[in-house]
């Protein structure tokens, strides 16, 4: 079976969408690119490369990551963004690139949430990529109301990637999260109805 790798902006739903696959396909597998990257900053040789790269600062007293400082160094300089990438994302698509050659020998579906997907090369590891993507309107606000940042915190956040847009062009399939969550569970069925006529099924 495929591996579908799930991308898009910051807040445009890729988690919604991937909240939507799993209802309709409960026993397709999930690759979670965020959540791996939160569980490696907790490695000890990981840490070292962060505390070599931006300094004991983004620690706190008792040893742990401080990731909101963090964050708030990487959206604003765009060197240091390069260099946490260079830390975690060779881990990240090691981790899946393996998930992703052995669940193709199941009979399940395999999708990969990467938010960097296209940055980091990793749409050459799918058979096929959705883009979830939405308004810019809405998109800030979704971003401003998650993480309860101003206006122009979250419009830097947002420049920091690449434009949606250009995601969009490359992509094989876009799901749209403009409208109610209903509209996007929509679309994933479509999508699915579509993949399951696919050569790679057995159906």
């Amino acid at each position: 079976m495929p591996a579908i790798g799930i991308t898009g902006g910051i807040s445009t739903g890729k988690s919604t969408f991937c909240q939507c696959l799993r209802e309709i396909l409960p026993d397709a597998k999930f690759f979670d690119a965020d959540a791996v990257a939160r569980q490696l900053v907790d490695l000890e040789e990981v840490k070292e490369a962060l505390r070599a790269q931006f300094g004991p600062a983004i620690f706190l007293p008792n040893g742990d990551l401080n990731r909101e400082a963090l964050r708030t160094i990487i959206f604003q300089d765009e060197a240091k963004k390069s260099a946490l990438e260079k830390i975690l994302h060779p881990r990240i698509r090691r981790q899946w690139s393996i998930e992703a050659d052995r669940h193709r020998k199941t009979p399940e579906f395999f999708f990969a949430d990467i938010p960097l997907l296209y940055e980091t090369g990793g749409e050459t590891l799918c058979d096929r990529v959705v883009v979830v993507a939405c308004s810019p309107d809405i998109q800030l606000a979704n971003l401003m109301r998650r993480m309860e940042i101003e206006r122009r915190a979250a419009e830097t956040m947002i420049k920091s990637q690449m434009p949606l847009e250009e995601k969009i062009k490359k992509a094989a399939h876009v799901g749209w999260n403009n409208g109610e969550r209903s509209v996007l569970a929509s679309e994933a069925k479509n999508l699915v109805a579509l993949w399951r006529q696919e050569k790679w099924t057995n159906d």
